[in-house]
């Protein structure tokens, strides 16, 4: 299906492009979004008749999302989550909780803004990309953590509460491997050296 694009859409085209996508993707998302036309003749003309007001609209939107973004990229946004000893989500986070979050800082943005591109299932700190504007996207840290207690923590140490103890946990049982193969080889080398002297003694009693 071929569209005229009312806006910059990443990977497809800017303001005034013509190009085509899938039927699917202009019916469920492009044009109800109002992202974009379908390509006839009547609506190529009515763009063309519009695309001064459709340009100064959009200038000045871009204008006003790079403001916010000076204000919003690099911001860190707490979302307290229970979660198992392992670290493990009961649920999920959505684009609506990171929105809330964010909202929480002073700053208003639309849960559609944020780009959903991975999963959020376990606690700590990670990096999220928002777009304010089809040419503006900035970059937000959501802190999942159990408690605003912890969450501190974690915004102090830069890594997630779990991840810690599970580090500390891996090198506990190494120490207790390395121990374990030691005493091992210590009992081994105890048992060669009893069966050698066995051996020598009976020679002597053979002699």
């Amino acid at each position: 299906m071929q569209v005229i694009l009312l806006e910059r859409v990443e990977s497809l085209g800017q303001m005034g492009e013509v190009v085509n996508v899938k039927p699917g993707y202009a019916r469920n998302f492009l044009l109800p979004q109002s992202k974009a036309l379908r390509a006839t003749k009547a609506n190529v003309a009515l763009f063309e008749g519009q695309k001064k007001v459709l340009e100064a609209d959009n200038l000045k939107r871009r204008e006003e999302a790079e403001k916010l973004g000076k204000k919003v990229n690099g911001i860190h946004a707490a979302i307290i989550r229970q979660a198992s000893e392992a670290g493990q989500l009961y649920g999920s986070v959505t684009g609506r909780d990171i929105a809330e979050a964010v909202a929480e800082q002073g700053f208003k943005i639309d849960r559609n803004q944020v780009r959903m591109e991975r999963a959020y299932k376990l606690l700590g700190l990670y990096p999220v990309k928002v777009s304010l504007h089809p040419e503006v996207t900035v970059e937000v840290i959501i802190n999942i953590a159990r408690s605003k207690e912890e969450a501190k923590i974690q915004e102090e140490r830069g890594e997630a509460l779990i991840q810690k103890a599970d580090n500390d946990r891996d090198e506990t049982l190494s120490a207790k491997a390395i121990k374990a193969i030691e005493a091992q080889e210590k009992a081994a080398a105890a048992a060669a050296a009893a069966e050698a002297e066995a051996g020598a003694q009976q020679e002597e009693a053979a002699a």
